[in-house]
């Protein structure tokens, strides 16, 4: 038996919540997946950052990892808050190493959708009533 100080959420919020981390998964594995493969759209994104090519395969791991335990129960909170942490870089990365403050607006609201599902998320992450 699982005890929790949280308050459940509603049925119909939960269900929201799943179908949100199932697509934002979706989403990071396809992110993921060039830069661990070294797409050269990739490769060149990542020169211009400054870290070298270690950052860029780093970036897709956590990506990739955060995508799966999106899925897993006992990990979605974490991994939301981790994917958070990647979104406050790129939003970061945007802004100076990239000069495009218009393009920082997707990682932001990316950044809002992570920081909702482990807010949501933290203590018991099946939540349900």
């Amino acid at each position: 038996m699982v005890t929790t100080t949280q308050p459940a959420v509603p049925r119909a919020l939960n269900i929201g919540l799943w179908v949100l981390q199932a697509l934002l998964a979706a989403f990071f594995v396809f992110a993921a997946v060039p830069k661990l493969l070294g797409d050269p759209a990739a490769v060149q994104m990542f020169d211009l950052v400054g870290f070298g090519q270690w950052f860029r395969y780093f970036t897709g791991s956590v990506e990739l990892l955060g995508a799966v335990g999106l899925l897993i129960p006992r990990l979605c909170s974490l991994a939301a808050a981790g994917l958070a942490c990647v979104m406050i870089g790129a939003t970061i990365t945007q802004i100076f190493a990239f000069g495009t403050p218009g393009m920082a607006i997707m990682p932001i609201l990316l950044l809002a959708a992570f920081v909702a599902i482990a807010w949501a998320r933290r203590g018991n992450p099946h939540n349900t009533r």
